[in-house]
């Protein structure tokens, strides 16, 4: 396993403002995709998993500022994000497509994604956000705390082209979370 780190005060991160988070959404998780992360990395046994995403978004909802997520109960990550409060939602620059295409195409059942990859692990230590999983390499890092999870319910599809998508099997599982954080660097 990879050396990992903590954001500690006085590091490069800076917290900011998440309506100063850069560009659009659409453009951010859709087209430049992003690592969601869950589990507990301070556990030496590496209790803690992270996919790449494409799926997903940022509002209001709640009178709070809110991430919602998708993924589905095949993924290895599904079962992190199910079991803790928290998940992380990471932004990289384009040079890190290589390791973002990896943890998009292969499972953590297998493979060490942190050391397929090259990206170096680190952790959230105070606060509401302790145990957070993200990645040194990031741009961006966005924190939240679940509030709802809801599982799609293909009766519900309005579009047709929508079934497409599943073949009838593993419809994606809703994760709503309330921001507690953004950092950047």
């Amino acid at each position: 396993m990879r050396q990992k780190e903590a954001i500690l005060a006085g590091s490069e991160w800076i917290e900011k403002n998440i309506r100063e988070f850069p560009e659009s959404p659409f453009k951010r998780i859709g087209s430049d995709w992003m690592l969601i992360t869950a589990g507990d990395i301070q556990d030496d046994k590496g209790n803690w998993n992270t996919m790449t995403a494409s799926w997903g978004g940022m509002g209001v909802l709640w009178r709070k500022d809110v991430a919602f997520i998708f993924v589905r109960p095949s993924r290895y990550t599904y079962g992190f994000v199910n079991k803790a409060d928290i998940f992380s939602l990471s932004f990289f620059e384009e040079n890190h497509r290589a390791a973002l295409d990896l943890c998009g195409a292969k499972s953590g059942r297998d493979t060490d994604k942190a050391q397929a990859t090259g990206l170096t692990p680190l952790y959230f230590t105070n606060g509401p956000i302790a145990g957070a999983v993200s990645f040194k390499e990031a741009k961006d890092i966005i924190v939240c705390k679940k509030m709802y999870y809801h599982d799609l319910d293909a009766s519900h599809f309005l579009d047709a082209e929508i079934e497409k998508i599943y073949n009838g099997t593993d419809y994606h599982r809703i994760f709503i979370g309330e921001i507690l954080g953004y950092w950047s660097r």
